[in-house]
């Protein structure tokens, strides 16, 4: 059965998110749209989306739209529902997450974390990621075998982020789970399960942090944390609540994503029948093709944000204060009018950026720490295993948010 119909008159879509022909490979869908209406109302979300490169590009820096609303608009003006009390945490933990946050707000918090972001402070890590790296497939190279996500994807990240927060690395499997949980409110429809779960986890990760932060005040370290605990902007200082939602929210951006790239990159090199020695020859060719894995495969597919104001857009859709847009980044990369023969996977190619960071005022902070550790991570690993293969064919997630796989068989 097909995941799509497309009103071309009307720009209308339904899309059937659910549906195995449209999560485990989006692409054939992207093209449908891209063919007949890049800017469209997906009918089961009841809302307007956008595909297209240059619109999703714009739309992501223009200021007419933010991540919140309720510091324009109350909830009875724009008729939105109230605070389900069964995610009173989940909440608590959010509400100063950095994604969710506009200027002024926006503002003091990036600056106070955005120094240890740059690139010149991000490259002290090299070593740590290579060292890791190596040390985690010396622990299953001479098994013949390995699931890749758990044994290598997952561990990198989370590791490393730890690491620069001052968090003990013993904690990781604990901040994997509660990140895990968290992150599927995100996917349409959460069940109602799914919620009391995610609020169970931001509860246990919130008193975790709680109890972190007040250790950094006794005793502060070279590290992150302790960094935000003791800088000011303006005289100011982080709140506890400010502190834990902006520690929560590293710690899963720093590594949900990269694990699911980790994944789709290794996914796609080896059914590519590219030669991993030539991708990974050089620094340029590595990055490259990392490039390419980003736009290609890309981990994120949906960011959303709402119009500020009443907001007539240039092709004629007409939007209200309040209204969610969704911005489509994994179509976007894939928009036949930015790069040629979109779907396919062409390594050298130099035809733009890709969107997967976002834009503009919220592009990821991590953007530098993701990028070192795909550039050292995956040419490591292909070095390491040169006759690493699929064991079978990798099932792709039900989260149409998150684009990435179950499981990861490799055999060599």
């Amino acid at each position: 059965m097909s995941a799509l119909t497309i009103d071309r008159a009307k720009r209308r879509v339904s899309i059937d998110a659910r549906n195995p022909a449209f999560f485990q490979e989006p692409l054939a869908t992207y093209a449908e749209i891209h063919a007949h209406c890049p800017a469209f109302f997906w009918e089961e979300r009841q809302q307007w989306y956008f595909a297209g490169y240059d619109q999703v590009n714009a739309l992501l820096r223009d200021r007419r739209f933010g991540r919140q609303i309720l510091h324009v608009a109350t909830r009875e003006e724009l008729g939105l529902p109230t605070p389900k009390p069964h995610l009173k945490d989940f909440d608590a933990l959010e509400e100063y997450s950095l994604l969710e946050l506009e200027p002024p707000a926006h503002t003091r918090l990036r600056t106070l974390v955005n120094r240890a972001f740059v690139s010149r402070q991000i490259e002290q890590l090299r070593p740590d990621i290579e060292q890791l790296s190596h040390a985690l497939i010396d622990g299953f190279e001479n098994d013949g075998e390995v699931e890749l996500l758990k044994s290598y994807a997952e561990t990198i990240p989370v590791t490393i982020i730890a690491r620069m927060l001052g968090i003990p690395a013993e904690a990781a499997p604990r901040l994997l789970d509660w990140s895990h949980r968290m992150v599927r409110m995100y996917v349409f429809n959460p069940s109602y399960e799914t919620e009391l779960d995610a609020n169970q986890a931001s509860a246990d990760f919130a008193v975790y942090l709680g109890g972190m932060i007040a250790e950094k005040r006794r005793n502060p370290g070279d590290d992150l944390l302790t960094h935000m605990i003791t800088s000011e902007k303006d005289g100011e200082q982080l709140s506890d609540a400010e502190l834990a939602s902006t520690t929560a929210l590293l710690l899963n951006a720093g590594h949900e994503a990269t694990v699911h790239q980790i994944g789709n990159a290794v996914r796609t090199i080896l059914q590519s029948g590219e030669k991993a020695s030539d991708l990974f020859s050089s620094e340029a060719a590595t990055g490259s093709t990392i490039e390419e894995c980003l736009r290609f495969a890309a981990p994120l597919h949906i960011f959303q944000r709402y119009a500020l104001s009443d907001i007539e857009l240039d092709d004629g859709i007409t939007l209200r204060k309040g209204d969610k847009i969704g911005l489509l980044l994994g179509a976007a990369n894939v928009d036949p009018t930015k790069f040629s023969d979109p779907n396919v996977f062409r390594p050298n190619r130099d035809e733009g950026a890709n969107v997967s960071f976002g834009a503009g005022l919220h592009f990821c902070i991590g953007a530098p720490l993701a990028r070192l550790e795909l550039n050292l991570s995956l040419p490591i690993l292909f070095q390491r295993l040169p006759n690493m293969r699929l064991k079978s064919e990798p099932a792709v997630k039900d989260a149409f948010h998150f684009h990435g796989l179950e499981r990861l068989d490799l055999v060599w």
